[in-house]
């Protein structure tokens, strides 16, 4: 190897290790709590803007300087998720996560949709940023994640459900069709009811209690509706969900322990990590030399079980 070929190596060597360890210590600001609570305070501060607006009065007279202010929050949204693209190794990467794909869908449209004409849409989007709070607080993140797995799992409970509104919708159209036909009049006009009975908003007050002079044995239909409906199904909805939230916190838990894993493999040193391979090298050594010993032993007994067994066929002859 020529002294300039080794130069270009060396210098392609040490240009890699700052380009490391400049990302290293971006991803160590990034992911900082200070770091993270301002984030979390520029989204509190960008809600506020997006209520203030929400008074014409207020927009009169401050509409320059909070289109300013909404401006340059787009721009610190827009370096956070620069700082965030350059961490990831490779860049691709940071699309993995579907919460980096929405905040950066957010902000990007926030670029994208520019103009008179958009003004509707801009104000939307700029209400959608209080959601990237979600991607912010690990806690949130978790619930949401929780409620994005009962998904299919409430699948069946809402098929469960359906039935039986469908059923009492039936039921209380063919009963109270003609007593109370606001409420009861029809199968549609009886699901809306059953939806505010199964609420529990004015369900005796507004709705049983009006019938029972006509029909006295009108609670039973309710009672037998709200225990049902409310107590079964609803609790089935409560208890899937506090499943995939205890299921969300273990996978969390093992992410975080094999992050900080990772973390100690990386801050050992070198020389370290030789001296596991060999300390590993020796305790395999010395398995097989256990191993190598047994086996030995094993055909000494064998030589003097198959010696045994010739004397005794000798005397038998």
């Amino acid at each position: 190897m020529s002294l300039q070929t080794r130069h270009d190596t060396e210098l392609d060597i040490n240009t890699e290790g700052n380009h490391t360890g400049l990302k290293a210590r971006i991803k160590a600001f990034v992911d900082h709590r200070y770091f993270m609570a301002t984030i979390m305070v520029l989204i509190l501060i960008n809600a506020i803007i997006v209520g203030i607006e929400t008074y014409p009065h207020m927009y009169d007279a401050y509409g320059q300087w909070l289109h300013v202010a909404d401006r340059v929050l787009l721009w610190l949204f827009t370096l956070e998720i620069i700082l965030r693209l350059i961490t990831a190794i490779p860049t691709w990467h940071y699309f993995k996560d579907p919460w980096n794909i929405f905040d950066f869908l957010i902000v990007a449209s926030g670029h994208l949709f520019v103009g008179a004409h958009f003004v509707t849409v801009l104000r939307i989007l700029r209400v959608l940023r209080l959601l990237r709070a979600i991607s912010i607080i690990p806690s949130l993140r978790r619930i949401v994640n929780a409620l994005l797995m009962t998904i299919p799992a409430l699948g069946n409970i809402m098929l469960l459900l359906s039935l039986l509104f469908y059923i009492f919708a039936v039921i209380g159209t063919m009963l109270f069709g003609d007593i109370a036909p606001d409420h009861f009049g029809s199968l549609h006009a009886t699901l809306l009811t059953l939806f505010q009975v199964v609420t529990l908003e004015s369900w005796a007050s507004g709705v049983m209690r009006p019938l029972l002079d006509q029909s006295p044995f009108a609670w039973m239909y309710f009672v037998s509706f709200i225990l049902v409906g409310t107590f079964v199904i609803f609790n089935l909805f409560v208890g899937v969900i506090v499943s995939n939230v205890e299921k969300v916190d273990e996978l969390e838990e093992e992410k975080e322990k094999a992050a900080r894993k990772a973390v100690e493999i990386n801050k050992q040193s070198p020389g370290d990590l030789t001296e596991q391979k060999q300390e590993m090298r020796e305790k395999g050594q010395n398995e097989e030399a256990s191993l190598n010993v047994e086996i030995n032993a094993l055909r000494e007994e064998l030589r003097e079980i198959k010696a045994l067994l010739r004397e005794q066929q000798r005397g038998s002859k």
